[in-house]
């Protein structure tokens, strides 16, 4: 999401419980710009996201007939029946347009600025991979890291000197505990090379 200038805000695990699904959906579609959810569009009683976020941005939701095409076309190819349970997951809600979903067919879809799509990570990936050339963000986000083999107590003070003399830049220090040695990755961010490689210059001086 970074290439097309999207940056993670916020991540949050909500139940299988539609009134936190409505709740969530609501509050944070209208505090970011894009919401994407994952999980909840299966054809089991469960699967209730849809339907949530149907209500969530005060939507209908019926049974798309280009998505019940889609997904028909699929059972038939694998001869299999497209029974109820499975119709379930041509569900949409009016307003929305259909998510492609190459790996399995059913189809996630965004309503507004809220994209739904499927729970299980290799689908999930390549819905979002059909979506992002058609979402618009800002500059690309960039980064740079350092590996420092330094506990994070020593380096706290220079770095945190450097990420204020770069506001304009978001610095971030991540520890790691490998075969008996630590240090820590330290990852600078922006949206503008150039400034991105002083501030790796200077981090390099420090700790390099």
């Amino acid at each position: 999401m970074t290439r097309v200038g999207i940056t993670l805000c916020e991540a949050r695990i909500v139940a299988d419980v539609h009134e936190k699904i409505v709740a969530s959906v609501r509050a944070l579609s209208a505090s970011h710009t894009h919401l994407f959810t994952s999980g909840g569009i299966g054809p089991t009683h469960d699967d209730i996201t849809a339907d949530a976020v149907a209500e969530a941005m005060g939507a209908k939701i019926s049974h798309r007939p280009d998505a019940m095409a889609l997904l028909q076309a699929h059972y038939d190819r694998a001869g299999l029946p497209f029974n109820e349970a499975r119709q379930r997951m041509a569900r949409i809600p009016d307003g929305a347009t259909l998510i492609d979903n190459p790996v399995s067919t059913a189809p996630g879809f965004t309503l507004r600025n809220v994209h739904v799509m499927a729970g299980v990570p290799n689908i999930f990936q390549a819905m979002v991979a059909s979506l992002l050339p058609g979402l618009v963000g800002g500059p690309p986000l960039l980064s740079q890291s350092l590996r420092v083999d330094r506990g994070e107590g020593e380096i706290a003070g220079p770095f945190g000197a450097l990420a204020a003399e770069f506001p304009d830049l978001s610095m971030g220090s991540y520890p790691f505990l490998q075969n008996g040695a630590h240090g820590a990755n330290l990852v600078i961010r922006g949206t503008d090379p150039a400034r991105i490689d002083e501030a790796m210059l200077r981090l390099t001086r420090l700790f390099g």
